[in-house]
């Protein structure tokens, strides 16, 4: 189903980010941005090219209930967009943000 397909995808890597475009070639200001925030704090994350999967792209937006792209996960669990990883590390620099990467990690054991 869609459903298992999407879970799988936002598990493939600890840190899943689906973007238009891929990290080196970003097709959206927002997803240069976001890569240029992660690879700031120094954080290793897969990526998926939401422009080449219709199905995906639509899909996991209901799945997330995230109507905008691009999205952030963390062991499965979504973190957020760029305004959230923005305001993530702005008020605990990057840090902050691996905190919320435990969190998730440590919400997805339970």
């Amino acid at each position: 189903s869609l459903e298992d397909r999407l879970r799988a995808l936002i598990n493939r890597e600890p840190v899943m980010l689906f973007m238009k475009g891929s990290p080196e070639e970003p097709r959206c200001g927002f997803s240069e941005q976001i890569v240029g925030v992660l690879q700031m704090a120094n954080v290793s994350f897969g990526h998926f090219d939401i422009l080449k999967d219709d199905t995906v792209r639509q899909g996991l937006k209901e799945f997330s209930n995230w109507p905008t792209y691009p999205q952030l996960y963390a062991h499965g669990q979504l973190i957020g967009g760029l305004d959230i990883l923005k305001e993530i590390i702005a008020n605990g620099g990057p840090a902050a943000l691996q905190e919320e990467f435990e969190a998730a990690k440590s919400a997805k054991t339970k």
